[in-house]
């Protein structure tokens, strides 16, 4: 398998590409975000290790404009930020994980290993709860026949609690789900996630979504 790295910190780099190749992996290594974006278009990478701090072209704007063009290799975003508000904005570019730095190098190859195995999930058709109604071939969602604008992650965890109707669905589930996370110190930003997506429905009364106090979510089909 083929990893590709971008950051501009070159030692910082060096072990990891030297991690990475100790376990048997080709890495190639790239230090500037506009670099990066041109090897991750024609690569061909089955993973990517992208710093979000990048001369050029910051980490952020490259995962936006690679999803944008449609590349859906997984990308793990590596961050001296470690606040909820900036893991969600660099979660809503595309990104699938999120590491902050300083990080352990066992942690960044377990994290990397959880992105290489988990499937591409490719839904198709239409899910229809109450007057939501998700179209996975198109990536589109409306209520009442109004088009509704959501990120990458926001349609992704609307579509899981939908295509789940009616099952409580915990936090960690959503983690796993949606980000591959390994463990749920991050579980608060699932909250933050569900607060977006209840704004955009104006869903003040949780008529599609509910809280199920200390374990998750469950959407309702009426």
């Amino acid at each position: 398998m083929r990893i590709l790295v971008v950051e501009d910190n070159e030692k910082l780099a060096r072990y990891i590409k030297q991690m990475f190749e100790g376990e048997g992996y080709a890495v190639d290594v790239v230090h500037d975000g506009m670099h990066g974006e041109r090897m991750a278009q024609g690569g061909h990478y089955d993973a990517i290790v992208l710093d979000i701090m990048l001369p050029e072209k910051d980490g952020m704007a490259v995962c936006r404009d690679l999803r944008d063009q449609d590349i859906l290799t997984p990308i793990l975003m590596l961050t001296a930020r470690g606040g909820v508000d900036d893991r969600v904005v660099g979660l809503d570019s595309g990104a699938d994980d999120y590491l902050v730095k300083p990080f352990d190098m066992k942690e960044l190859l377990a994290r990397v290993r959880a992105l290489l195995r988990r499937p591409p999930e490719k839904f198709m058709g239409v899910v229809v709860v109450q007057d939501l109604v998700l179209d996975s071939g198109k990536h589109l969602l409306t209520q009442g026949g109004k088009s509704i604008s959501l990120t990458q992650k926001e349609y992704a965890i609307l579509e899981y609690l939908m295509r789940n109707a009616d099952r409580v669905v915990t936090r960690e589930e959503l983690l796993e789900h949606c980000w591959d996370f390994a463990y749920s110190a991050f579980s608060n930003i699932t909250d933050v996630y569900i607060r977006q997506i209840r704004k955009k429905l104006n869903d003040t009364n949780e008529r599609y979504i509910q809280t199920v106090r200390g374990t998750g979510y469950t959407c309702t089909r009426g």
